[in-house]
């Protein structure tokens, strides 16, 4: 059992809580001068929890939530920084799997719950927890890592990428209306949100990996997700699609909230998948009929999302804003080079520069067949984190040539370059994690 000592105004999880874990002698698997480095376990991940609720000016979930808490962590997958018996930084990841172009699915390591504690950042403790983090997800095998920065300038230089940007918009339901040629296929219903643990896991992976970028969900996450939905003061539902012959095809996870002070809310997306565009289109049916609603607001949506498309008024949707989702790290360059595929058009060598695991530095010659290692001279100089930016096809090499971020020998390597990258449709992940 751990011991936790409130800050001096006994409010609850500020920045200054001290969490201390049990000593122990064994399990530390590095030292940085004050500081050691271990895998956590059992009750030690609640505390991490804790520690990550802090660091975003939150409470500690309910003692009576803790053992959900726990499950919500995989095993040996959370890492702790410790000053003496001190937690002051953590880092998690849940084990996941990425569609790439092409369709073929790797494993992945979803990064999240990262946090040091206020009065020991900027002293090593989050390279530490980076360090230790990608040698032991490389370690594992696996072939990338993600996760969604809360800072843009944090990240890069562990080899990460901005690889996928998503929109915020917001929907003024009063005008907004389907086109009346658009047909209605199939029925959405309201579920039981005590339904919902054994219906959206199994619905989610039926839908499937349909697009690059988008993810496995594991057990922990959907653990995380549901117990985050229960707790949360706010009105919280679900409507499933079923096509015409009855077979559910698509979810909808949001909530609603007040308006002001009259009788209307606004409602929030929080979860929206379907398994083809007519199921995601008759979800939006659903939710733009929903009678008191002011406005809906969606967070993450894809860049190339239709909806304004099928309204009457285009105008009702107002694009508030995009920004990077996923930041990912390929872990294992050549793995990740084979898997995707490319467009036609003549070869590119690509020369890749890894700090951090440099097992993946070296030279890749790419071409509509495929990609290996090789050991003719470069056209393309680049980091593992610009590679990271480029491999899910969200943005062009000549792009990032342009903004200083790899080198190039002329301009015609950039065009066959962006015609290797280019994809069709740009990368969607739907999952925040």
């Amino acid at each position: 059992m751990s011991t936790r000592s409130a800050s001096p105004d006994d409010s609850g999880a500020g920045e200054t809580e001290i969490i201390r874990l049990p000593a122990r002698r064994t399990g530390i698997i590095g030292r940085v001068s004050d500081y050691a480095i271990r895998t956590l376990d059992g009750d030690d991940v609640v505390e991490a929890n804790t520690l990550f609720r802090a660091a975003l000016h939150s409470r500690p979930s309910e003692a009576e939530h803790r053992a959900e808490v726990r499950a919500g962590y995989p095993a040996g997958r959370a890492l702790g920084v410790l000053d003496g018996d001190d937690l002051v930084g953590t880092a998690m990841s849940f084990p996941s799997a990425l569609a790439v172009p092409g369709g073929a699915v790797r494993s992945m390591a979803a990064v999240s719950r990262i946090a040091v504690r206020a009065d020991h950042t900027r002293r090593g403790v989050l390279t530490m927890l980076q360090k230790h983090q990608l040698a032991d997800l490389a370690g594992r095998g696996e072939v990338f890592a993600s996760l969604r920065a809360s800072e843009a300038s944090i990240y890069g230089r562990f080899g990460y990428g901005v690889a996928e940007r998503i929109r915020s918009i917001t929907v003024r339901s009063a005008i907004a209306r389907i086109r009346p040629t658009v047909p209605r296929v199939g029925h959405t219903r309201l579920v039981d949100q005590t339904r919902i643990d054994s219906l959206l896991p199994a619905l989610y992976e039926r839908i499937g990996l349909h697009r690059a970028g988008m993810i496995t969900r594991p057990d922990e996450l959907w653990r995380a997700r549901f117990l985050g939905w229960r707790t949360s003061s706010d009105l919280i539902r679900t409507a499933v699609h079923s096509d015409a012959d009855g077979t559910d095809d698509g979810f909808v996870v949001y909530r609603t909230a007040k308006d002001g002070s009259g009788f209307t809310s606004f409602l929030e997306v929080i979860d929206l998948h379907g398994a083809t565009p007519t199921a995601t289109r008759e979800l939006w049916r659903f939710l733009l009929s929903i009678d008191l609603i002011d406005s809906i607001k969606v967070m993450m949506q894809a860049v190339d999302d239709p909806l304004e498309w099928l309204l009457t008024d285009r105008r009702a949707v107002e694009v508030t804003g995009v920004e990077d989702a996923t930041w990912l790290r390929i872990l294992d360059v050549p793995t990740a080079l084979a898997a995707r595929t490319y467009a036609g058009g003549d070869a590119v060598v690509i020369e890749v520069e890894d700090p951090q695991l440099p097992a993946n530095s070296g030279r890749y010659r790419i071409d509509g067949e495929g990609a290996h290692r090789t050991e003719e001279p470069a056209d393309l100089v680049m980091s593992v984190a610009v590679l990271g930016a480029l491999y899910l096809g969200d943005v062009a090499p000549s792009a990032l040539a342009c903004s200083g971020w790899l080198t190039a020998t002329d301009e015609t390597v950039l065009a066959r370059a962006d015609r290797l990258f280019r994809t069709t449709i740009p990368p969607y992940c739907g999952t925040f994690f």
